[in-house]
């Protein structure tokens, strides 16, 4: 859902490979839109699956020992994590997902096993601050519909602006289609979609200068998860995390600008505290 369509232009630029990846957005779109409406146990098994996709891809991706048990470790990971989210328990969940990405730590022997124990993390964030962001009170469906709207739009924005302005590479040896042209273009214009969202979605109130400042750091934040998958993917030598979506890559491929910034709006949510982490994004 996420995924940058600028990574994934084939040899040479242009837009020739826009026509499967609309399709598939569309599809990936609407499923989270609708999950996200309907809420509830709906929601929290869509991105409990999403997160099991992620770990499985990411344990199989680094390679390394004991495959299938550390996917299974991690499993149980994101499972907790989705569970605890909803009950808003951040600590229980921490501990159990560090006591599960240890478990995998160990499962990968010694070269694999800060990776192991990564995307035991990764994974874990993902479900965790997304079913903790929708349970939160009142805000909870405006908050990640404010995050779907920054980090899709910072990923439309920054394919056509890389593609049509054009310019310098952000980070070529990671990224070799990022410009700085399309990333500037991206983030901007993804917070101001965020900021549209806060404003139709919960009045004029919500659409202060401090939301605009939420989205904008939220939308570049999207951008450094999607240089992170990059580099991760340019370690061990991988074009895609899978192929688990036909013609799109993997699931990791479309979430990794999402799973950072909801990730950071978790934690913002959680270092200011009460009464809501939904509503902190957005009062100040």
């Amino acid at each position: 859902m996420s995924g940058a369509v600028e990574k994934g232009a084939v040899k040479g630029g242009g837009f020739a490979d826009l026509g499967p990846r609309v399709a598939s957005a569309v599809i990936l779109v609407a499923s989270a839109i609708l999950t996200l409406y309907v809420g509830g146990d709906v929601f929290a098994f869509f991105w409990l699956f999403a997160g099991f996709a992620v770990n499985w891809e990411w344990q199989g991706l680094i390679g390394g020992e004991r495959r299938m048990a550390r996917i299974i470790a991690g499993g149980a990971a994101v499972a907790a994590a989705a569970a605890f989210g909803r009950n808003g328990l951040a600590g229980v969940a921490a501990l159990e997902v560090a006591a599960f990405a240890g478990v995998a730590a160990i499962l990968a022997g010694r070269e694999r096993r800060l990776w192991a124990a990564t995307g035991v993390f990764y994974a874990g964030a993902l479900t965790f601050s997304v079913c903790w962001l929708r349970e939160s009170l009142e805000f909870g469906l405006l908050a990640i519909a404010f995050l779907f709207a920054i980090v899709w739009g910072t990923d439309i924005f920054a394919y056509f602006g890389g593609r049509l302005i054009g310019g310098p590479k952000l980070w070529p040896r990671v990224s070799a289609g990022k410009t700085w042209s399309g990333t500037i273009a991206g983030v901007v214009s993804g917070a101001l979609l965020g900021l549209a969202t806060a404003y139709f979605g919960g009045g004029p109130a919500l659409a202060s200068f401090e939301t605009f400042l939420v989205a904008v750091t939220a939308a570049a934040i999207s951008q450094m998860g999607d240089l992170f998958e990059s580099s991760v993917k340019r370690r061990f030598g991988v074009k895609d995390s899978s192929q688990l979506i036909p013609g799109h890559g993997g699931v990791m491929d479309r979430l990794d600008g999402f799973i950072f910034a909801c990730a950071f709006a978790a934690a913002l949510g959680l270092a200011r505290g009460d009464p809501s982490a939904a509503a902190n994004l957005f009062f100040w």
